[in-house]
């Protein structure tokens, strides 16, 4: 008979420590964006440039380069008459204008009635720029998170309710601090922390097996880290990789954007997600050993540990090496086009900081396997028979 009050204090112990995490969570992004964006002022645009969405309401007529000689360089255009559902301007009707050739994009699909879209506008004439895509991706967004749900029950409702706050972190503390002046190194290992303490408390619970995955995703971030800031002196990088990177010299903010400082960024950040799923992998395997076995010994945890992490390594590291080739094919193929040497080709900045990239990520990977191990070999065998001081043992 005490067993079942017993059990009650528990789950009232573990749920109490999940909303205190969420709640802990949510109230840190929002003291982190109050700081992040203190006199910053974004999304402000050329006043004479306004972009609103509209329906398509009738396609009008035609105009061939040919019959208009100041607009060769456009190729034809097509003039169309659109209701705006949004902002100011909302039920107007206005006659807007879509171009095709020239600099426009290849293959682009002219508009039809009902299509809604995205209108700019210059002076006081309306033209086509792009169609209104969010409505479709929230779609698959949605179908995703009930597939999630469907599939993982209540852990896939903390999975998207962690991936919601991953993706609060960067958006609304990461960035705003980057534009804001932040130190960017610094604000970049917090959201790395950040993130995977909190997808961890609410994924996992807080036991020892979220805190062995957490150590060692932890220093695997912190070797990547580190290979970056000094391959980044030893390979004399820039930051200025492309054009993307030229223009975030010019932004009109406050001082100047370290460009090698989000080079660093880039990488621990994206190396995170898979240094993560290694530690959970290899922190959950051995927690399954040690509960099938409870009196599994230091050496035997050990050994499996890195076992399991040298298979997961070859997979994993190619997933994150492909990720980045993924990214980047469309300038890979440009590049290997118009340069005629693969000695100039291997030595841009470009390149280099890709293959930086898979390097120091593979290289967080690989040390995070025997990190980890080492660290569930230290704290698995204490065998715990009952859940104290809110630790939750599953």
């Amino acid at each position: 008979m005490e067993s079942q009050p017993r059990n009650t204090r528990i789950i009232a112990r573990v749920r109490g420590s999940y909303l205190a995490t969420v709640a802990v969570a949510v109230a840190l992004l929002f003291i982190g964006h109050r700081i992040a964006t203190q006199g910053l002022i974004i999304f402000q645009g050329d006043a004479e440039q306004e972009i609103v969405r509209a329906t398509v309401q009738r396609i009008g007529e035609r105009i061939l380069p040919e019959d208009d000689f100041m607009f060769m360089i456009q190729g034809e255009r097509l003039i169309f008459e659109a209701e705006i559902i949004r902002g100011p301007h909302r039920g107007e009707s206005v006659f807007a204008t879509q171009s095709f050739g020239g600099f426009v994009e290849e293959g682009l699909r002219e508009v039809r009635t009902g299509d809604s879209i995205l209108l700019i506008t210059f002076g006081d004439e309306w033209f086509f720029n792009g169609f209104y895509r969010t409505n479709r991706l929230l779609g698959l967004a949605i179908v995703f998170a009930l597939f999630v749900l469907l599939f993982g029950g209540i852990k896939g409702f903390n999975t998207i309710l962690s991936l919601g706050l991953t993706c609060a972190a960067v958006f609304a503390v990461f960035v705003p601090s980057i534009l804001s002046g932040r130190n960017i190194h610094i604000m970049a290992l917090l959201v790395c922390i950040y993130t995977t303490v909190v997808t961890l408390l609410l994924v996992v619970g807080f036991n020892r097996k979220s805190l062995a995955a957490a150590v060692g995703c932890l220093s695997g971030i912190a070797v990547t880290g580190l290979i970056t800031v000094i391959m980044d002196s030893v390979l004399f990088l820039t930051g200025v990789l492309d054009e993307h990177s030229r223009f975030l010299m010019f932004l009109p903010i406050e001082g100047t954007i370290n460009l090698r400082a989000i080079v660093f960024a880039g990488i621990i950040i994206g190396a995170m997600g898979a240094i993560l799923d290694v530690a959970m992998s290899i922190a959950s395997a051995l927690w399954e050993i040690r509960e099938s076995n409870r009196t599994v010994k230091f050496e035997t945890l050990l050994r499996s540990g890195i076992t399991i992490g040298r298979d997961v390594f070859g997979t994993m590291a190619n997933t994150l090496i492909l990720a980045y080739i993924g990214t980047s094919l469309s300038v890979i193929l440009i590049l290997l086009v118009y340069t005629d040497s693969l000695t100039s080709l291997l030595n841009m900045e470009m390149i280099v900081v890709e293959i930086l990239q898979a390097l120091a990520g593979s290289f967080g990977i690989l040390f995070t396997m025997p990190l980890t191990s080492f660290f569930c070999s230290t704290i698995y065998p204490k065998d715990r028979k009952t859940a104290r001081g809110g630790w939750r043992e599953r």
